[in-house]
């Protein structure tokens, strides 16, 4: 509508990783009128940095305002886990308060042990994938997610190496437990969630069960659902 050609991806799965093989191979041979972008916090450098000091004013925000609010940093941080773009701008802020805990949630898909999913760092190998070394799938994997966003074989790198050190922690949710997160969240308060979104929605109502009442969670709400409407609505069985 803006004037933008899109080029649809049909190679392989169709997913995001054949959309990131496509847009790096027309980089790589028109790179002299060509510029490369990706919304995710994965590729070579300098692009994980970019995306995670733009990505930064979620956190940055969030912080000014929790204290404003409740006159104290978060207990908890919650946010969904693909490439880790929207993640790692909401824990960047964060990360040099030890207080705050950190909780990234990748795609289980249809579980966690099935082999149909997007758990990159709970279940992936140092690898290298799109020109940077993470935790990634292997190729032969069935990468999968209900939510397209993400559904990629990798993870940001600064995602791994905050796992690594132990300052933040991943966890997973499967389709079923994000669909009726998105649904939960819409009825009760009228936010409809991307369902990349609502997989970290999911773990927040999990964890608050778990928790005393006066601790704080940050749930992340990535994106708006209004993408999902049509693939949620054929989803009889969970009407």
């Amino acid at each position: 509508m803006l004037g933008a050609k899109v080029e649809p991806v049909e190679e392989g799965r169709g997913t995001l990783k054949e959309a990131v093989d496509r847009a790096l191979g027309d980089f790589v041979e028109n790179s002299q009128d060509t510029f490369y972008l990706l919304g995710s916090a994965v590729g070579p450098h300098p692009y994980p940095l970019m995306v995670r000091e733009f990505q930064s004013i979620i956190g940055k925000e969030a912080k000014r305002q929790i204290i404003e609010q409740e006159g104290r940093l978060p207990d908890y941080l919650v946010a969904c886990v693909g490439g880790g773009s929207n993640a790692i701008g909401l824990f960047h802020p964060f990360i040099e308060y030890s207080e705050v805990k950190i909780i990234g949630v990748e795609p289980a898909g249809k579980g966690i042990d099935t082999g149909c999913h997007a758990a990159s760092i709970s279940k992936g190998e140092v690898g290298i994938i799109h020109g940077f070394k993470c935790c990634t799938l292997k190729e032969d994997s069935d990468i999968y997610s209900i939510a397209a966003g993400l559904d990629y074989p990798g993870v940001g790198p600064e995602h791994c190496y905050l796992k690594d050190i132990g300052r933040v922690s991943y966890d997973s949710v499967t389709d079923i437990e994000a669909l009726e997160a998105f649904y939960k969240l819409s009825k009760l308060e009228g936010i409809i969630p991307a369902l990349e979104s609502a997989h970290a929605v999911a773990y927040g109502m999990k964890l608050s069960r778990t928790l005393p009442k006066d601790k704080i969670i940050i749930i992340n709400l990535s994106g708006r659902g209004d993408k999902d409407m049509a693939q949620v609505m054929e989803l009889s069985e969970y009407k």
